[in-house]
């Protein structure tokens, strides 16, 4: 089956001792567009005392890590991100940052691992954006990955 640009659902072939069995996986299709404002919409989930703080942040939507990223965080070709952050955290900054031509920080959100992540479920991959949003910008805030994962949990409980 082919969606309206062409595409189709991806198959993967999993081996068991008797051969390979085919298994059909089918994942959400979305175009960069629709994906993007997802991404627009994690933002705005951001509280807004926070989001006013943030500056000389740019966020872009990329298919997936870059070779570079994966060398850098030393993923295994089984691992992957669904979003970066890189730049100078907040709390890092001194008074004289952004004086010059200071480029902007990054949060990239990767759109093809969270689309197979979430298979054929959209509101977990609006759900799962919106999370990453948040995470990354967490680091934007200079949380480091342990301060994180502990604020998601409290998070998640409530707290």
């Amino acid at each position: 089956m082919a969606h309206a640009n062409g595409d189709t659902p991806r198959s993967h072939k999993v081996s068991h001792s008797r051969g390979f069995v085919a298994i059909r996986i089918i994942f959400v299709y979305m175009n960069r567009e629709e994906f993007e404002k997802l991404v627009d919409e994690g933002f705005l989930a951001v509280p807004e005392k926070f989001r006013k703080r943030m500056k000389n942040v740019a966020i872009l939507v990329e298919d997936e890590p870059s070779e570079e990223v994966r060398k850098q965080e030393g993923l295994s070709d089984e691992e992957t991100l669904f979003g970066y952050y890189q730049g100078i955290p907040e709390i890092a900054r001194g008074a004289d940052y952004g004086v010059g031509a200071t480029l902007p920080d990054t949060i990239v959100i990767y759109q093809k691992p969270i689309i197979e992540e979430a298979g054929d479920n959209p509101e977990l991959v609006r759900e799962m954006v919106r999370d990453t949003v948040l995470h990354e910008f967490a680091h934007y805030l200079g949380m480091n990955e342990d301060e994180v994962e502990r604020w998601e949990v409290r998070k998640k409980k409530g707290k």
